[in-house]
């Protein structure tokens, strides 16, 4: 029978700002640790730590800009692309733009605190 999620369960997130994380699937909102799905909402001029995540990430956006810092440089995904983070590979979102960013990330397995490896933590 399917399971209706009727709302996502907000999470704190990490980073300089207020970024809004809502969980719809995943370890906190359904239970799921295959996968977690979330719709997140960044300010302009939210950074977050560096990390080395232990899942893929997958990210669509939806509006603004998200960057992706990568130890080979940076990416600028803009509403209507997507991009694909593998697990073990160093990262760091940001927001840069006065607009900030919306969009959705799926990560596999599902997000959990202690497999983001977040630098300094």
């Amino acid at each position: 029978m399917p399971k209706l999620i009727s709302a996502p369960t907000r999470i704190t997130a990490a980073g300089n700002k207020p970024k809004l994380i809502d969980e719809f699937i995943g370890r906190v909102n359904s239970g799921d640790a295959a996968v977690s799905i979330a719709r997140m909402c960044s300010p302009g001029g939210w950074v977050e730590p560096g990390q080395m995540p232990e899942f893929d990430e997958y990210t669509v956006v939806l509006a603004g800009m998200l960057r992706v810092t990568h130890r080979d440089g940076v990416t600028d995904v803009v509403a209507g692309q997507a991009v694909i983070t593998r697990a073990g590979e160093w990262i760091q979102y940001s927001t840069p733009n006065p607009e900030g960013a919306e969009y959705v990330a799926v990560c596999l397995p599902a997000f959990a605190p202690g497999t983001v490896h977040r630098d300094g933590v």
